[in-house]
C-alpha cells in the first residue's frame, strides 16, 4: 500500500477573479508565492517523492512547499475546459445558452465545447496512481482532485460531493492495488520556522 498525498496549487489572477483556467498556463500572485513561501510540507509528507503538474502554478507551488524541484507528468495537468478556458465562471453560469453546470450534475462524461469529461482525467490519473512505489505528494489542480478523490470514494459526479477541495491541505488517499480509500482528515501544511 501507498498513501498518495493531494494539495492544490496556490491561487493565480484568474482565480482570485472567477476565470475558468483548465489548461491555461496562468503562474501564482504575488500573494501566493509570499504566503505559500512561509508554509511548508509537515511530517512524514516533506520526505515523501515530490509531483507536480507541469503547469507553473502547480509546479511552483510544490517548489515553494516541498523546498525542492518536484518530477512532474502530464497526467497530473487540469482538464481541459476547452473553449471556456479564460471565461469568467459567473458569465457562463449566467448565459442561457451555455452548457455550464454545476458538479453535482456532471457526471463522468460531461465535456465543455473542445475539453475533456472527467473520464478522460480518470483514464489518465488512475494509472500514474496506481504506478507509484512509495508516498508521494502531487501538487496539481480541483479538477484533478476531484477526479482521483471520486474514483477513491465512488462519488459519481451525481449529487453532492462527498468531500470539499481546500487550499493549503493535503488530501490523502491509501492505494493498495484497485482499493483506494480516501482518508477523512485532510492534513494542513506547516508554518515555516524563520
Amino acid at each position: 500500500m501507498i498513501r498518495l498525498a493531494l494539495l492544490r496549487h496556490g491561487h493565480t489572477p484568474w482565480n482570485r477573479a472567477g476565470r475558468v483556467q483548465g489548461r491555461s498556463d496562468i503562474p501564482l500572485d504575488a500573494q501566493a508565492v509570499e504566503e505559500l513561501g512561509a508554509q511548508r510540507l509537515p511530517a512524514p509528507w516533506d520526505s515523501a517523492e515530490l509531483w507536480s503538474s507541469p503547469l507553473e502554478r502547480a509546479a511552483h507551488t510544490a517548489s515553494l512547499v516541498g523546498g525542492a524541484q518536484p518530477r512532474t507528468d502530464t497526467a497530473l495537468m487540469e482538464m481541459n475546459w476547452g473553449d471556456w478556458e479564460g471565461r469568467f465562471a459567473q458569465e457562463l453560469r449566467d448565459d442561457p445558452a451555455c452548457d455550464h453546470r454545476d458538479i453535482e450534475t456532471w457526471g463522468w462524461h460531461y465535456t465543455p465545447p473542445n475539453g475533456e469529461p472527467p473520464a478522460d482525467l480518470r483514464a489518465r490519473l488512475v494509472p500514474w496512481a496506481e504506478s507509484l512505489h512509495r508516498d508521494s505528494v502531487a501538487v496539481c489542480h480541483i479538477g484533478v482532485m476531484r477526479v482521483l478523490m471520486a474514483h477513491a470514494t465512488g462519488w459519481n459526479f451525481d449529487g453532492p460531493a462527498p468531500f470539499a477541495v481546500k487550499r493549503n491541505r493535503l488530501f490523502v488517499i491509501e492505494i493498495d492495488g484497485a482499493h483506494w480509500r480516501l482518508l477523512p482528515d485532510p492534513v494542513r501544511l506547516e508554518k515555516r520556522s524563520t
